[in-house]
């Protein structure tokens, strides 16, 4: 993916010491996250933010000492469901970004927890 002019948020995955030794990148704009991966075959996901219902911040010691943690998202997208972004910096303070991110494309597009109650029927099937 091209960096884009739209960007809030961009990053990589985190290896080894919290290196960006990987070929999976993040991005945010105001409406879409995208996540790339691969080198030679590569894929390219989004989300429209107003799909995400749930964010929630995971670190493991390792991550927490190189200043690193993974976000685990809940989301009602079809393709996506429920994904991580992996072993990013400050995913603290990226997890706010995109919290309220999420809330305001939510707000501005009008939708409701009814959208959750579908994903949790969805689960049950």
């Amino acid at each position: 993916m091209d960096k884009r002019d739209d960007l809030i948020w961009y990053d990589r995955k985190r290896t080894f010491l919290g290196l960006p030794w990987s070929f999976t990148k993040y991005s945010l704009t105001e409406d879409r996250l995208f996540i790339e991966s691969g080198f030679l075959n590569t894929n390219e996901d989004e989300v429209r933010l107003y799909r995400i219902m749930d964010v929630s911040l995971k670190r493991s010691l390792g991550q927490r000492l190189f200043g690193l943690g993974t976000i685990h998202c809940c989301s009602a997208d079809k393709t996506m469901m429920d994904f991580d972004i992996k072993s990013i910096k400050q995913p603290k303070k990226v997890k706010e970004m995109l919290s309220e991110a999420v809330e305001k494309e939510r707000q501005e597009k009008r939708v409701t927890n009814r959208e959750h109650m579908l994903h949790e029927e969805e689960e049950e099937e």
